[in-house]
């Protein structure tokens, strides 16, 4: 398991969900890995969880200046960057006719400028042939209530996976979207009052699902893992979709 043997990675919201598992994964196969989330006690806990080949940096994709703090501690290491995973992502579930200026703005912050200066502030320290991953979602993809904003922010990152691809080419970087379906992480349970409406809300996803049943979080990190090693060197500028078939069938 060395897929990333010597690889450096920085993910963003890597202690819970897709995050987590992504970062486990990169691990296991040989990464170092940076972690950034806002809520240091989790991240303490990850650090404890996986140990030696991790760093921790708190702080918020909307800050510019935490995002410099993030990439002053890779600096500071000595080191460059392979993989960046712009992993946060944030939802703001409100219906047309109730959407406001801040629930509006809240998606756009997070999810399409958040993840601009991700990008943007990892570009000196990049090693020539580097990967960005950006996490999307099927509500770009397909019409759900209440997303207005958020599906529209999370669109931005098709666009900017294809846009990034040409103005890096020279430098060999691949920038990718992978677009995840319904997912069995914490965030359902977050979401709801009691176990047996979480029950309800995996039951209605598994029901939409060409598979059945909702993905996993390690699933998709799977896919991660694919486009973050060289077994995606030709991939480049695309979206991948981990759906279990929602979007295609």
């Amino acid at each position: 398991m060395t897929r990333l043997q010597h690889k450096v990675a920085v993910v963003t919201g890597g202690t819970s969900g897709i995050g987590l598992a992504t970062v486990q994964r990169f691990v296991a196969e040989g990464a170092f890995v940076y972690i950034f989330a806002r809520r240091k006690d989790e991240l303490d806990k990850t650090a404890a969880l996986l140990g030696p080949n991790v760093a921790t940096v708190a702080g918020d994709v909307r800050n510019i200046e935490d995002l410099d703090r993030l990439y002053a501690a890779v600096a500071a290491d000595g080191r460059k960057l392979d993989i960046v995973v712009a992993n946060v992502g944030a939802v703001d579930s409100v219906k047309l006719a109730d959407v406001t200026i801040d629930s509006f703005n809240h998606n756009f912050e997070v999810n399409a400028r958040g993840v601009l200066f991700t990008v943007q502030k990892s570009l000196p320290l990049l090693n020539h042939g580097a990967s960005i991953i950006l996490t999307g979602t099927i509500a770009a993809l397909r019409g759900f209530p209440g997303r207005s904003a958020y599906a529209a922010s999370k669109t931005a990152l098709r666009s900017y996976a294809r846009t990034w691809t040409m103005e890096l080419k020279e430098r060999g970087v691949r920038v990718n979207t992978i677009t995840p379906g319904p997912c069995d992480t914490p965030l359902i349970d977050a979401q709801v009052s009691s176990k047996e409406e979480a029950d309800l809300v995996r039951a209605k996803h598994a029901a939409n699902i060409p598979l059945g049943r909702m993905a996993r979080p390690e699933e998709i990190a799977s896919a991660m893992l694919f486009l973050a090693s060289d077994d995606s060197s030709f991939v480049a500028g695309s979206e991948l979709l981990v759906d279990g078939g929602m979007c295609s069938v």
